[in-house]
């Protein structure tokens, strides 16, 4: 039976533990075995959230099937010494896979294993992830990267996709959308999905109105949706409309309806769809209009949030 080691750093965030743990925990529930450990310096590890938890301080023999999480923490804290790191180098080296969230991330930067490897960490930290670890390619704005073994992600909740990522790799797409569902993990997110969606980059403003625009636009993305339309719903003219929704969100109605539906299509895409397919689902009538979104998009400076 596999075992899932968790490496435990003083001021650990609860969720980066408590998510991949509950997808194993789930997992072994249904019969695909797991065995979980939990190893620290120290027998008493605090939580940022202030709850202690309590790990051990001696280490299973592992080998090649099984796989050590390091969750994250909030600096500043005290990092595991060289005995931590040998055994992480030493697992992957022996064929073992080993997976950083968050702020994991460094700790397998200390060990040597993002040299030359591809690598992401939460977004406002992945400028010194690249300063700590020169040798590293850190991928911006995606959600998860596995690079031989490898595998770090965003943090927090990207912890969950991370687990169900590997679920799926050992026991299949089946298993992971078992354990997915019994989690009530709404979609499955790929490792390219970015770390923020649409439905939250244009949500930073204080406009009301807009904020009702912006709901009546994602129930209803995949429709035409006149201007009038959502004028009235502002009770305010088109070009009021407009002109709100432009300085609240940098984009117009109709921008932020098509931004919605490319969204959509490329975690479809993602997911196995084929282009006509995606193209169908998000409301295009064929796919030409999805691959000219596609390669302007790709042409465009990255969006910034509002």
């Amino acid at each position: 039976m596999p075992r899932v080691v968790f490496v435990l750093v003083p001021r650990v965030h609860l969720l980066d533990l408590a998510g991949p743990a509950q997808v194993f925990s789930t997992a072994d529930d249904l019969g695909y075995g797991h065995t979980l450990h939990h190893v620290s310096e120290e027998e008493r590890v605090d939580t940022v959230q202030g709850l202690p938890v309590l790990a051990q301080v001696t280490w299973p023999e592992l080998n090649p099937d099984d796989l050590i999480v390091v969750p994250g923490w909030r600096g500043p804290t005290r990092p595991p010494g060289e005995e931590t790191l040998r055994r992480l180098r030493e697992h992957h080296a022996s064929g073992g896979t080993v997976a950083g969230v968050c702020a994991g991330a460094d700790l397998l930067g200390r060990a040597g294993l993002l040299d030359g490897r591809r690598c992401t960490t939460l977004n406002t930290v992945q400028d010194e992830l690249a300063r700590l670890y020169p040798r590293a390619r850190v991928e911006r704005d995606v959600l998860y990267v596995d690079d031989d073994r490898v595998i770090t992600s965003a943090g927090v909740a990207s912890g969950l996709d991370v687990a169900l990522h590997l679920v799926n790799k050992r026991h299949g797409p089946h298993a992971a959308g078992r354990v997915a569902r019994a989690l009530v993990v709404h979609s499955a997110r790929t490792g390219t999905t970015g770390q923020v969606s649409m439905l939250l980059r244009r949500r930073s403003h204080g406009d009301e109105t807009v904020h009702r625009l912006q709901d009546l636009i994602e129930s209803r993305f995949t429709v035409p949706l006149p201007l009038r339309t959502l004028a009235a719903a502002a009770g305010c003219s088109e070009r009021t409309a407009t002109r709100l929704f432009r300085q609240a969100t940098g984009l117009t109605p109709l921008g932020y309806q098509t931004a919605l539906r490319l969204e959509t299509a490329e975690t479809l895409l993602d997911q196995g769809a084929t282009m006509d397919v995606a193209a169908r689902e998000v409301g295009f009538q064929d796919a030409r209009a999805l691959r000219r979104l596609r390669a302007r998009a790709r042409a465009a400076p990255p969006p910034q949030a509002r």
